[in-house]
């Protein structure tokens, strides 16, 4: 009986010692510390969403700010934006696209006769095109509307950076309810066709009623004015601010000059899952969301 005991006793400290000294042990459990980070004030930011972006001269309108647990900061667009094929392809699955790495701008003013100018840049940090060839993804829909890209903000352009929504302010968070008929939407697209009109920027519509085989993934709408290329990537809110998606394709139905929206909330989670970005999450914007025209 002695001898068992001191077995046990021994077996017991030997436990004891292990869990103490073992490196890492039950930190997995809690969460990635987040860093604070400060946003410059909306009224001085010149690199927020709506911002015009381009990537080897394609040009593109920045969704929403997103930040990770280090304190990186990340503006979001179309994948499509960096894709190397023509306007028509629209499978992310088959579709070449620029590397992880490439150099974005962030401009002001650009226009067919003007390149703007420069207010920051940024590289390619995610793709989910990329991501969806590299894993061999061949869901028809998925590689059709999980269109969405981060572009990580260099670190001395973060402190030019606020993510409130020009115009309508927001976001305030996800929307997770889908799109449906009539349903109310509010977007803001810098494409370089408009010509710099600002006027033409902020985007109000409803949506058009959700189609069952997209299962979720895609929501059709229609705005005024419509979505043109350049406006690719902007942003979707839902009353109340909540974003929603991501402006994807230009359609001729359910309506002539209609839109499809990415589903942000499974083109984010999809991201959070596969990009390798610990703590990605979508930043809620600074100013209030107004619904009012």
């Amino acid at each position: 009986m002695r001898r068992l005991l001191a077995v046990l006793t021994a077996l017991v400290l030997a436990l004891t010692l292990a869990t103490v000294l073992a490196p890492g042990y039950g930190e997995a459990a809690k969460p990635t510390p987040k860093r604070k980070t400060t946003w410059t004030a909306a009224a001085r930011a010149t690199i927020t969403p709506g911002v015009q972006m381009y990537t080897a001269g394609a040009q593109c309108t920045a969704n929403f700010v997103f930040t990770d647990a280090r304190g990186g900061v990340y503006v979001g667009y179309a994948a499509h934006c960096a894709g190397k094929g023509e306007a028509t392809d629209t499978d992310g699955c088959s579709t070449a696209s620029q590397p992880i790495g490439t150099k974005v701008a962030f401009v002001r003013g650009g226009s067919l006769v003007s390149d703007g100018t420069r207010l920051g840049g940024g590289t390619l940090a995610y793709s989910s095109w990329l991501t969806m060839t590299k894993r061999g993804v061949r869901d028809g829909v998925v590689c059709a509307y999980n269109d969405f890209a981060l572009v990580k903000v260099n670190p001395g352009d973060v402190k030019k950076v606020n993510p409130s929504v020009p115009f309508w302010g927001g976001p305030t968070g996800l929307d997770t309810t889908g799109l449906g008929l009539g349903e109310r939407v509010y977007s803001y697209g810098s494409s370089s066709l408009r010509a710099g009109v600002s006027l033409l920027s902020p985007k109000y519509g409803v949506g058009l009623g959700d189609s069952a085989a997209d299962r979720g993934w895609s929501h059709p709408l229609y705005t005024v004015t419509p979505g043109v290329p350049g406006d690719s990537g902007s942003g979707f809110m839902t009353h109340g601010g909540r974003a929603i998606g991501t402006l994807s394709t230009i359609a001729l139905a359910p309506a002539v000059a209609s839109n499809n929206i990415g589903d942000l909330s499974r083109e984010l989670a999809f991201a959070q899952r596969y990009s390798g970005i610990k703590g990605l999450q979508l930043t809620r914007g600074t100013v209030p969301f107004r619904s009012s025209l």
